[in-house]
């Protein structure tokens, strides 16, 4: 945000004027955007995770300016809501999805999840469900305390195309996955085209699902396909309320907290304390002699390996530190001109 209002002002341009803020109301983004100014400001909870929040002002409020229509999102995922809380686990596709994922990973996450979104449009939708699951199931403890390490690993990437990357494995490497594959019946809007006489594209591409669908199970690969009508807003929030859900009733056949990220916390906290490190390093730099890192280090009581990478980025990105050269890097001398 720094970064592009400094380019709105080095252009002669008020980036306030163009800014809209969504932040938990007192934040610090809510009071630096009402003492500048901008164009608006939406609220947001601070209990919505930022995996949860596409239903939230986070994700509304660009949805609506790219000219979605946020409304059949919303009554996607409301209609998806209403499926996931019937008691009949067979009618409920996100509890079944659950026992899917504790089925194949034996409850501990003991196969990968590969997901094969087969639509452009949901070429991204692999890399959103990395967060969502990851960050969610990935967790140390159970609720009462016990040490579990649960978590189910997620990647994948668009069928057909990007799938030749890696399904040789999938079919004949190890089997430490089952896969996904998301599955659109209405190929597009408008005029279909055809490849061959009376075939189209999108009869190829459903060719590919099925083909290598069939392909992974005769070499007894596991696979779940989840299919939607069309890619529009209402079956796109339905499919995100489905794996939101599905992530819920995981979280507690596993019984751990899938709702807080500590691990996430911690990773923060730590480039915290290293953005404060580097200030004493530089700090520590001397005109007139050069330092080695191992040096800088006991004097500030930090720890060698940190304080020469640290070293490293200043170097690389700051022309007033030298560095002299030496066999070994752990030898290297730092010095900073006047």
């Amino acid at each position: 945000m720094l970064e592009a209002e400094a380019k709105f002002k080095s252009t002669g341009l008020q980036f306030g004027k163009q800014a809209v803020a969504v932040t938990g109301v007192g934040s610090e983004l809510d009071k630096y955007a009402t003492k500048d100014g901008w164009l608006g400001r939406f609220p947001m909870y601070d209990w919505i995770g930022g995996r949860t929040s596409v239903m939230s002002a986070v994700g509304l409020v660009p949805m609506a300016l790219e000219g979605f229509e946020i409304d059949n999102f919303l009554s996607g995922a409301a209609a998806m809501d209403e499926r996931t809380r019937v008691p009949d686990v067979a009618q409920n596709a996100a509890m079944l999805l659950a026992l899917m994922w504790h089925y194949a990973g034996n409850g501990h996450g003991e196969k990968d999840m590969v997901v094969l979104p087969y639509k452009d449009r949901l070429a991204l939708f692999s890399k959103y469900l990395q967060q969502l699951v990851m960050e969610s199931l990935g967790k140390e403890k159970d609720l009462d305390g016990n040490v579990v390490h649960q978590g189910i690993a997620v990647y994948g990437n668009k069928g057909s195309t990007d799938q030749h990357a890696y399904v040789q494995q999938l079919r004949d490497g190890i089997l430490n996955f089952f896969v996904t594959f998301i599955e659109v019946r209405k190929d597009r809007h408008g005029m279909a085209f055809e490849v061959e006489d009376g075939i189209t594209s999108g009869d190829y591409l459903q060719g590919f699902l099925r083909g290598t669908r069939s392909a992974l199970y005769e070499s007894g690969r596991e696979s779940i396909t989840v299919s939607i009508p069309e890619v529009n807003e209402f079956n796109v929030g339905a499919l995100i309320a489905l794996y939101e859900r599905a992530v819920g009733f995981y979280g507690s056949l596993v019984n751990i907290n899938a709702y807080h990220q500590p691990g996430v916390e911690a990773g923060k906290k730590a480039a915290t304390k290293l953005l404060q490190l580097q200030t004493q390093v530089r700090e520590n730099l001397s005109a007139t002699a050069g330092k080695t890192a191992e040096e800088i280090a006991r004097s500030i009581d930090a720890d060698p390996e940190d304080v020469f990478h640290v070293l490293r980025h200043l170097a690389a990105n700051d022309a007033r530190i030298r560095v002299v050269a030496a066999e070994q890097p752990g030898d290297e001398m730092f010095s900073v001109a006047e």
